[in-house]
This record gives structure tokens, sequence and C-alpha cells, in this order.
């Protein structure tokens, strides 16, 4: 029998772009390397030219335009969409991105605990506190609350976290931390994935803490772990782009 929710999605989602082009390769240019389809610049969604500075991330980049079938799917393109933004969006607003990451920061997810019940206060210690120590070493003292009451974290701390995060100036790897960020819900999340404290499978861990604890109580959804895989592809394309030089 057919699902009618999946029905509905279908007929209203919008029309997927026929492929329109049969190779895709990047071409070296003065600072980077720009996209071209059949020989011919591709653009951004602003109309801007699709050029990146990095191999790698060009080579991730071709790779998922040469793995489209015959209809273009944007949310199979998770270094693509990336690079989009780090152009189109980070890069005239550098300092509003930056803020934003900070903002985070101010009510990080890690400084956030669980009175109970002790099994999940058990883990966010094991999973949280190693990262938590690496941060105090890294940014200073960080001050812990219990539940969802707001606690101020000192302003010491603060102009550390600010300090590095002003590091971040090119476009690219300010996008991977934003994104980083966004989809962890914990800047000291990112910035460990940025400075190498962590790799992307245990960063991805310690953002979901939470949610892996109460699928362990009462199991997973299955469309709700579909979205959390598109998401993670995201989190990886972040995790890329911050592992490219500086």
């Amino acid at each position: 029998m057919s699902d009618p929710m999946e029905a509905a999605r279908r007929l209203t989602a919008p029309p997927r772009q026929k492929r329109f082009y049969k190779t895709a390769a990047m071409e070296a240019e003065e600072g980077g390397y720009l996209l071209r389809l059949d020989g011919k610049r591709a653009m951004t969604p602003a109309r801007q030219p699709l050029a990146v500075p990095h191999r790698h991330l060009a080579e991730a980049i071709v790779a998922e335009w040469e793995g489209q079938g015959e209809h273009i799917d944007p949310g199979a393109m998770p270094v693509t969409r990336l690079a989009n933004s780090a152009i189109d969006g980070v890069a005239s607003r550098l300092e509003e991105v930056r803020v934003e990451v900070l903002g985070y920061a101010g009510t990080d997810l890690l400084c956030y605990r669980a009175g109970e019940p002790e099994g999940l206060v058990a883990r966010q210690s094991e999973v949280w506190d190693p990262l938590l120590a690496w941060a105090e070493e890294r940014f200073g003292r960080f001050a812990l609350a219990g539940g969802l009451v707001h606690v101020a974290q000192p302003n010491a701390t603060l102009s550390a976290l600010s300090a590095a995060v002003k590091a971040y100036d090119d476009s690219f790897r300010l996008a991977g931390l934003s994104l980083a960020t966004t989809l962890s819900g914990s800047a000291l999340i990112a910035l460990a994935l940025g400075e190498g404290a962590l790799n992307v499978d245990a960063a991805w861990a310690a953002a979901h803490v939470d949610e892996d604890w109460n699928i362990s109580l009462w199991g997973a959804d299955a469309e709700a772990m579909q979205r959390r895989a598109r998401r993670f592809e995201d989190f990886q394309a972040a995790a890329l782009v911050l592992a490219l030089p500086s």
C-alpha cells in the first residue's frame, strides 16, 4: 500500500532540474580552481563563478557533479552547497558569521548538563568532559549549568573564543566552522573539529549524546534517521573544508 505522506511530499516537492551537461572538471586558475561543465564556467545561485581555493575541495565538487544521474539532486551535493554558501553568503558578511558562531559559544551544548537520569548524566560526562577539558586548556574556564537555566561564561573565556573564531579569516573555512556549529549545536565541538582535537565521527557523536540516549531507550524513527544521515553528509563537508590549510 502506498504511503500517503510520501505521495504528498512527491507532489509538493519542486521539480528537479534535468542533467544538462556530460562532463564536469576543475580548471586551475590564479588563486584556485574553477568548475567547468562541458567546458563552460559553472556559476553559483547568485551568478558568481563556482571557484574554490584548494585541490581537495575541487576534486570533491567534481565528484558530486559527475555523480549526478538523469536529474540533478542538490541534496546529494553537500560540498557544492557549502562552496555556494561561502561564495554567495559568507564572503560578504564575515564578521556577522563570526558573531553567529560566538552566539553558540555563549550557551554551548557542552556546558548544559542533565540532572537525570543517571545513565544520561554519566554518558554526557564520559563524552563531554574530555572535550571540555581541551576547551578549558585552550580558551579558559567554562561555567556549567544544570538543565536549561542560563549561565554566563567568563569574559576572558569569551574573549579567547572570539580571537579563535576571528582567525577563520577566509570565507570557506569560516563557512565550514559555521555549518559545523549549527549542525552540532556547539561552537566548541566545531572548533575542536577545526583544530584537529576531534575527528569527524567523534565530533558527530559528541553532538548527539542526548539523541542517541533517547534512541537507546525508545528506538529510532526511520524518517528522522534519514534526515540525520543527510545532516551528517553536510557535517562531513564542513569537516573537509575545516581540514584545508588556512
